[in-house]
């Protein structure tokens, strides 16, 4: 068997595994990341041209983090002319804890307003609200093609490596290090393994005990708009009488206003997905009576995989020298380069420790 010696490795190059590379670059290391797939592959739940940029949370946890991650797009810059992040706001309606959210994005300094159903329509006429609205300005969608790329091209320019077309057979560790087996019969040596392979994460580490990883389809849909009125990005908490699920959704420039339901998918294997739509009816029926400016009729389905655990808590942690970054799906990109920089401290620091709620049991 051909051994190769490396600094780190990084299983998975999605933008968690990327974020985590430019972090480890930034700080003098040489990781070399190997994902199964192409560049640019479909796959997985990093491609697409938009991630929504959601700062409604109320948890500590989450808040940090993305204070975190907002000064890591920060330093990530302009790409093309235009930064990664589109702050064109974000508006948060339906039935959530609105005045907790707000008093915590308050005591970070993230700006938010509470308005009436009637302020929010008069200024989106394209959506409908029946009870006060939180709008912030601080948040909108990320860039999520240009992401990927951008990453990518700082760590290759801080002497890294990015490999694709490279699956991982097995991951094991040793009292001097760890291993990487590659499907091609060589392997990869380092101090530290950092896996961060989504759907297939569960099953590289079954052995090392991670709580259930669930795996499922998403099929979400880009809607035409009917005028050229402005949309935010949102997220409706629906009444589950109504709808199956919370609704969310962004702008898409050239494709329209994507519109889904969060987590609501079939539990499937990521490498037999059917790549089917479900819940096109009913994403439909939400659009007709909630969106009046999209034209309900022209859905464009797109598919993904979320990887969730149970309560939708992310995992970041170590054992031994395996660090994982785990369960994000539905609401992970935005954190991205947070996440990038607790992989980050958890591989170079054994004493380094992710919030409670991120660590393993």
């Amino acid at each position: 068997m051909r051994t190769e010696t490396v600094d780190v490795v990084v299983v998975g190059g999605g933008v968690m595994g990327l974020a985590t590379a430019w972090e480890l670059v930034r700080r003098g290391r040489r990781p070399v990341v190997v994902d199964r797939f192409a560049r640019g592959h479909h796959e997985g739940a990093s491609h697409g041209a938009t991630r929504n940029f959601n700062n409604a949370y109320d948890e500590d946890h989450y808040l940090d983090l993305l204070v975190s991650a907002r000064a890591g797009w920060d330093a990530l810059g302009d790409v093309d002319g235009e930064p990664l992040l589109r702050l064109h706001g974000l508006v948060t309606h339906g039935h959530p804890d609105l005045a907790a959210v707000h008093a915590g994005l308050d005591a970070r300094g993230i700006p938010s307003a509470v308005l009436s159903p009637a302020e929010a329509s008069a200024r989106w006429p394209g959506m409908r609200f029946d009870g006060d609205v939180l709008w912030s300005s601080d948040a909108g969608v990320v860039r999520a093609k240009e992401t990927l790329r951008e990453l990518e091209r700082r760590i290759v320019a801080g002497g890294a490596e990015v490999r694709w077309n490279m699956p991982v057979a097995h991951i094991d560790e040793h009292r001097d290090g760890a291993a990487v087996d590659l499907a091609d019969g060589s392997r990869l040596r380092a101090e530290i393994v950092i896996v961060t392979a989504g759907a297939w994460t569960q099953k590289l580490l079954a052995r090392f005990g991670l709580p259930r990883l669930a795996v499922t389809e998403e099929t979400p849909a880009h809607f035409r708009p009917l005028t050229d009125a402005t949309w935010p990005s949102f997220n409706h908490y629906v009444d589950p009488a109504a709808y199956p699920a919370t609704v969310y959704g962004m702008p898409t420039p050239g494709e329209g206003v994507k519109v889904g339901f969060h987590r609501v998918g079939d539990e499937v294997d990521p490498d037999a997905r059917p790549h089917l739509p479900t819940h096109q009816r009913a994403l439909a029926d939400y659009v007709r009576e909630w969106m009046p400016g999209l034209d309900a009729a022209s859905a464009a389905p797109i598919s993904c995989t979320y990887t969730s655990t149970d309560d939708g808590t992310f995992v970041l942690d170590r054992r031994g020298r395996i660090v994982v970054g785990a369960g994000f799906s539905g609401h992970g990109f935005k954190f991205a380069p947070g996440v990038g920089g607790i992989l980050a401290d958890l591989t170079i620091d054994p004493t380094a420790r992710a919030a409670a709620p991120f660590r393993l049991p």
